[in-house]
C-alpha cells in the first residue's frame, strides 16, 4: 500500500468557462482561443439557456455578448447577479458596442470586465485569467474566514473582539455559555462592566487610555495589570460570579481591534480551595489542623492588640489516652478523639471561634473577644460534655469514662507581649489540672488561676 505522503498528486481542475454568443463565428473563436489554453468551454446562444447552464455547470467564468436575441446581455447579467447559486460567478462582456454607455451601463449590472469586438487572442486570454486569479484568491480567502470562523465558534474558550474604547463588537459561543448573555446583549457592552473589583477599574482606566481623546489627567502609561493573563471574576447575567483567566491582547493586524480570550477556571479553583482546605485540616478528626490555628492565633493576636479586647484560649487533653489506646487498639482510639473533637466543634459558635486539634490527643480553641469568666464557664461545659459522652474507660484511674483536662488563659496583649505567652500559659493550666487530679479545668488571668473542679461521678 502506498503511504500517503507518496500517493500521486491528483490532476489540477481546468477552470470551467461559459461563453454565451448569438454569432456562430465568434462562439466558434471563443471556444478555439479558450481550449488552446485548458480551459473547458460550455456554449449557450441565447440570455435563457445561459441563466439555466450557469445554474447547472456552475462556471467558474462567464463571457457574454451583450447583444442577444430575446433576452439581452445586461437582462441576463442582472438575473445572474440576483440569483445567489449565480451571483458570485464573475461576468466579462463581449460586445462590438463600444459606447461608453453601454460599457457603463454593463458594469453597473454587475459585470467584472469588458472586452471589445473584434478580439485579440492575448487581451482575451489576460483578461480572462485575471478574473480567474482573482476569483480564486476571493475564494480561498472565503474558505480562509470560514474556516476561522468555524474554529473561533467551536473555540471551548471564550473570545471577544473589542473595540477602541473597551467596547464588545463581537462574542463567540463560548463567551455566551461562560457569561449566560447573547451575543446581541454582549453587544456593545464595556468589558470593564461585566468585571467584579478591582479588575473593572483597572480595564476602565486602560481603554479610557487608548480612545481616541484620552483624558487628560489620565496620563499615557498602561496599567500593567491589564497586558497579558489575569485571574478575575465575570458577573454573569444572573449575577453570580465566576472565576475566569483573562488575556487581552490587541490585534496585529492595523485595525484597533483587541482580542479578549476566557479561560473558566471554576473547577480548578474549587480544587485549589478543596487543597487548601485540606491543607488546613486534620485528616482524622476533620476539625482545624495545627498549621491553621497557628495562621488564626497570629491574626487574632493582632487583632486583639489593635481593639484591646481580650483574647482566649483553651488547651485540652485527654485524660490516660495511652492506656486507653493500649487496651482497646488505635482504631477505637481514633473514635475517642473524633468523639471529643466534635464535641470541641460544638462549642465553636462564632465564626471566629476555632477548634482545631494541636497534635496527638492534644486540642485547643482559640476565643477572640472573650473574657476570663466566659471562657472559664465555656471550658467547664466542654469537660461535662466530653464525660456525658460515656466512653468507657477501663483502665482510667480518674473515672470510668473518658474524660479531659482543660487550661484556659486570657489575654489583653499589648505590643509588647509575646505571642507564645498566651499558649504557653493555658498549655501550663492544662498540665496544672492533670497534676490535680484531672477531668477538671483550671483557668488563669494574667497570672490568677481560677479551678472549677466538678466530677461527674460522686466519690
Amino acid at each position: 500500500m502506498n503511504h500517503p505522503a507518496f500517493a500521486p498528486a491528483l490532476p489540477v481542475r481546468q477552470a470551467a468557462i461559459l461563453i454565451v454568443d448569438d454569432a456562430p463565428a465568434s462562439l466558434g473563436l471563443l471556444q478555439d482561443m479558450l481550449r488552446s489554453h485548458g480551459y473547458r468551454t460550455f456554449v449557450a446562444i441565447s440570455g435563457e439557456r445561459a441563466l439555466d447552464l450557469a445554474q447547472r455547470v456552475q462556471p467558474d467564468l462567464i463571457l457574454l455578448d451583450v447583444m442577444l436575441p430575446g433576452l439581452d446581455g445586461l437582462e441576463t447579467c442582472r438575473r445572474l447577479k440576483a440569483n445567489a447559486a449565480t451571483a458570485d460567478i464573475p461576468v466579462i462582456f463581449v460586445s462590438a458596442c463600444s459606447d461608453t454607455e453601454d460599457i457603463v451601463a454593463g458594469f453597473d449590472q454587475g459585470a467584472a470586465d469588458y472586452i471589445a469586438k473584434p478580439l485579440r487572442l492575448p487581451e482575451v486570454i489576460a483578461r480572462v485569467r485575471a478574473q480567474l486569479n482573482f476569483r480564486s484568491a476571493s475564494q480561498s480567502h472565503t474558505q480562509q474566514a470560514a474556516r476561522l470562523r468555524m474554529i473561533v465558534e467551536g473555540m471551548d474558550e471564550g473570545l471577544m473582539l473589542l473595540g477602541q474604547d473597551g467596547r464588545i463588537q463581537y462574542a463567540n459561543p463560548a463567551s455566551e455559555r461562560c457569561l449566560g448573555y447573547s451575543e446581541t446583549e454582549l453587544a456593545g457592552r464595556p468589558l470593564a462592566a461585566l468585571l467584579a473589583e478591582p479588575a473593572a477599574n483597572d480595564y476602565a482606566a486602560y481603554f479610557d487610555r487608548r480612545a481616541p481623546n484620552p483624558d487628560p489627567q489620565g496620563g499615557d502609561a498602561v496599567p500593567e495589570r491589564c497586558r497579558g493573563t489575569r485571574e478575575v471574576l465575570l458577573q454573569q447575567r444572573d449575577g453570580s460570579l465566576r472565576a475566569m483567566d483573562l488575556s487581552l491582547s490587541p490585534m496585529a493586524s492595523g485595525e484597533q481591534l483587541y482580542v479578549a480570550l476566557l479561560h473558566d477556571i471554576t473547577h480548578h479553583k474549587q480544587s485549589e480551595n478543596a487543597l487548601q482546605r485540606a491543607a488546613l485540616a486534620d485528616p482524622l478528626t476533620g476539625i482545624a489542623n495545627r498549621r491553621q490555628f497557628d495562621a488564626c492565633l497570629e491574626r487574632e493576636w493582632q487583632r486583639a492588640i489593635r481593639t484591646v479586647r481580650p483574647l482566649s484560649l483553651l488547651v485540652l487533653d485527654v485524660d490516660h489516652f495511652k492506656l486507653y489506646n493500649d487496651l482497646l487498639g488505635h482504631a477505637a482510639g481514633d473514635q475517642c478523639l473524633q468523639a471529643v473533637a466534635s464535641t470541641l466543634q460544638a462549642h465553636a459558635l462564632r465564626a471566629t471561634d476555632l477548634a482545631a486539634r494541636y497534635g496527638g490527643e492534644e486540642f485547643v480553641l482559640l476565643l477572640p473577644d472573650t473574657p476570663y469568666g466566659g471562657a472559664a464557664k465555656l471550658a467547664e461545659s466542654i469537660r461535662t460534655d466530653v464525660e456525658r459522652l460515656r466512653v468507657p474507660n477501663p483502665r482510667s484511674t480518674t473515672s470510668d469514662f473518658v474524660t479531659v483536662s482543660i487550661g484556659a488563659a486570657t489575654f489583653v496583649p499589648t505590643q509588647f507581649d509575646d505571642i507564645r505567652s498566651l499558649f504557653l500559659t493555658a498549655d501550663r493550666a492544662m498540665y496544672e489540672a492533670k497534676a490535680a487530679g484531672r477531668n477538671r479545668v483550671l483557668a488563669v488571668e494574667g497570672g490568677y488561676a481560677w479551678e472549677a473542679m466538678h466530677r461527674a461521678l460522686a466519690r
